[in-house]
Formats: structure tokens, C-alpha cells, sequence
């Protein structure tokens, strides 16, 4: 590989909200962290080289992107998922969470419901009640070691609940989920029927792994096009979630200015400079790296499988389909949430995401991201191995 990606780089000290804010969160000092998603790798060399000559240049005005940022962000689109995006849409944010709280607030009233399939991430309900919306949970169906939409239910809890905006995560985050064609088809049939906007989340498209392929909602059916916001983000691809900047995707003009209307409210207005030169460059010349990355997530998966079945076969993998994200199954061991994330905190040393916080449905799981090198994956795995 041209890259290396078990190289460890010391995060500390950096003011890294991953590995240097265990004590503010309520953790013990010195844990070693596998939870916040974002990688312990540095970012692409043709990314720092274009920040390099942002920096070089020394002044950092207001900013805002040519026509090569959106050429470039069409540009991947196109060539990694065969959607071919028109400028109007494009509608640039300072993050995924952010855009899909503006649409909330948009395209719903305090009091309306906001359906989410739990477990999945947990600032989808914390913005739909931070913002006095009700929440509306299609819970996902755990058989044979994976999840399916219960789409019956889905249906039934749109009509009692006058649901308005379903929030869509493909690929899912935290099962590992990438939707079939199939399912977000039955899914957007639901929707167009009762008049449902979708807001699809897309921030974890280029990971995918091999057997399993990504379809970009909004293309399942053009009708869709006037009833989807496509939130995509460089962030977790090129690890660039500090630099806050989002690509959100609405084809529909009259959403379109409801949803640029609510962002104006906040008094928010040109990105981060640096984000928007990170962005460009990422998409212009990340392309090798992204695919030595997926390569080495691939061995740190199956690394992780083997670990698991020789030495901890009481826990499971849910097999991922996408993301660097993996969701572990603990139930075997018996243990309640709290006795499992004590031991897990406190015994090993390890600082997960518990699954509860994902929903109800995810006691007795554990998020995991496997976007390390091999090594700090290799430690964390022994610390588990020598609790349970």
C-alpha cells in the first residue's frame, strides 16, 4: 500500500474530543476510546497539501466555493454512485446533524411526528425533541443475527402518528445496514403514498463493503426527487469532521428555499474556509486513499471476526454491510446494560458507545469503530478479552 495505515498517531494533547475529553464525559482518565466516529488516521496528502496552501497564504476571510467545488462534489457523486446531481440543488452546511435539525424545524411544526427506526443514531432523537417534535419509532427487526425493516409498522405508525418527515440512515448507523434497492423502494412507495418527506442520511455511502452496493435514495423513482433532502458529507470518508461542511441535496425549489429560509433564521451563512478548500481537494484527489482505506477496514473486520471467534465466542458481530461502525451483541453474557458498561468502562478500560443510547432495543450492544490501526484494535480486543 502507499499509505500506512497502522501507523499510530498520537491524538492526545490535540484536543481531540475522542482521546482527550474522558474526564468531562465522565470517564476515567488515560481509557482508550473506540466510540466517537471519526478515524485515527490522517487524512489523504493531496487534502493537506491544498490546506497547506490555504494556511501558506495566511488570511482567512469570508469564503465561499467556485464552480470547481461543485464540480467536484458531482464529480464523485457521479462516479462512486451513479447520481448525477444539477448545482441548484446544492445546498452547503456546516454539518449532517445541523441540516437535518433545519429541516425539522422547516418542514414540521412543534408537536408533529418525526419517525426514526431505532437503534440508530442517537442525535436524530435528540433533535427531533430538542426541537419539541414528537418522536415516532419504527424499531428495526433483529432476526438471524441482522435487521429488517418492519414496513407494516412503518406504514401503521405514518397513519396514527400524521407522520411527516421520516429520517432515513443508509447505510445504517449503528447495525451496518446498506439498504437494498428493494427496501428503499417499498419504503418510498410508503412515503409517496402518504405524503411523507424523507430526509435520507447519507453521510456513510463510500463505505460499503464488497458484495453490497449503495443506491442513492432520491434515484429509486423520480417522483422522489421532489420529496427527498440527500445530506452527504466528506466528514467521515476523508476524516474531516472538524472542518465542519456538508453537501445536502434538495431538487425540489420550493423546499429547497423553506429548508436555505430556516438556516437563514440561525444567522448562519458561508462555511468554514478551510472546509470548503478540505472538501475539494478531498473529492478531487482522494480517490487512492479512500480505496487503501476500505481495503484495511476490510482486514480490520475480519480481524475482528476471528479475534471474537476464538477468544470472546459469547459476543457477536452483527455483520456490517457498510460503515467503519461495528455493532457487537454482549446479550449472551447475561449481563444487564449497566453491569455491561460498568465492566466495560471500568474493568477493561475501554470507552464504547453503550448501546441503550441508541435506543431501548440496544441493551446489551456496543458500538465499536474499527477505523484504527491494527495495533490499538489489538489492545482494545485484549482488554475485553481479559474481562470476559
Amino acid at each position: 500500500m502507499k499509505y500506512d495505515f497502522d501507523k499510530v498517531t498520537d491524538r492526545r494533547g490535540t484536543n481531540s474530543l475522542k482521546y482527550d475529553f474522558a474526564v468531562e464525559r465522565g470517564k476515567p482518565k488515560g481509557i482508550l476510546p473506540l466510540w466517537v466516529a471519526d478515524m485515527d488516521f490522517p487524512v489523504a496528502e493531496e487534502i493537506t497539501q491544498g490546506l497547506k496552501r490555504a494556511v501558506n497564504h495566511g488570511i482567512y476571510g469570508y469564503s465561499e466555493a467556485k464552480d470547481s467545488y461543485f464540480q467536484a462534489v458531482a464529480d464523485w457523486m457521479s462516479r462512486y454512485h451513479g447520481w448525477e446531481v444539477q448545482k441548484e440543488w446544492l445546498v452547503k452546511t456546516p454539518g449532517v446533524v445541523f441540516a437535518i435539525a433545519a429541516a425539522i424545524r422547516a418542514f414540521t411544526k412543534e408537536g408533529d411526528g418525526v419517525l426514526i427506526q431505532n437503534p440508530v443514531y442517537y442525535p436524530f432523537r435528540e433533535v427531533i425533541e430538542d426541537n419539541d417534535r414528537r418522536l415516532v419509532d419504527n424499531t428495526l427487526v433483529e432476526e438471524n443475527g441482522g435487521y429488517t425493516m418492519d414496513l407494516e409498522d412503518f406504514e401503521r405508525k405514518i397513519l396514527e402518528n400524521r407522520v411527516k418527515l421520516f429520517i432515513l440512515c443508509n447505510p445504517h448507523n449503528p447495525v451496518g445496514r446498506v439498504w437494498t434497492r428493494e427496501e428503499l423502494s417499498a419504503v418510498a412507495e410508503i412515503c409517496l403514498k402518504h405524503g411523507v418527506l424523507v430526509i435520507s442520511d447519507e453521510i456513510h455511502h463510500d463505505f460499503v463493503y464488497p458484495g453490497y452496493e449503495h443506491t442513492v435514495f432520491a434515484t429509486i423513482d423520480d417522483r422522489l426527487k421532489d420529496v427527498t433532502i440527500t445530506c452527504t458529507s466528506p466528514s467521515k470518508t476523508f476524516n474531516l469532521a472538524g472542518l465542519q461542511v456538508s453537501n445536502i441535496f434538495i431538487a425540489n425549489e420550493a423546499l429547497r428555499k423553506q429548508f436555505c429560509k430556516e438556516i437563514a433564521r440561525t444567522g448562519y451563512s458561508q462555511l468554514n474556509t478551510l472546509g470548503l478548500v478540505a472538501c475539494e481537494c478531498a473529492y478531487r484527489g482522494g480517490g487512492e486513499w479512500l480505496a487503501e482505506l476500505k481495503q484495511y477496514l476490510k482486514g480490520n473486520l475480519e480481524y475482528v471476526r476471528e479475534y471474537l471467534k476464538e477468544k470472546l465466542p459469547k459476543v457477536h458481530i452483527v455483520e456490517p454491510e457498510g460503515t467503519y461502525l461495528l455493532w457487537l451483541d454482549f446479550r449472551e453474557l447475561g449481563l444487564s446494560g449497566r453491569e455491561l458498561e460498568n465492566l466495560i468502562v471500568n474493568q477493561a478500560g475501554l470507552w464504547l458507545d453503550a448501546g441503550d443510547i441508541f435506543g431501548a432495543c440496544g441493551e446489551g450492544f456496543e458500538r465499536v469503530n474499527i477505523a484504527c490501526p491494527r495495533a490499538i484494535l489489538k489492545e482494545a480486543l485484549d482488554r475485553l478479552a481479559g474481562v470476559f
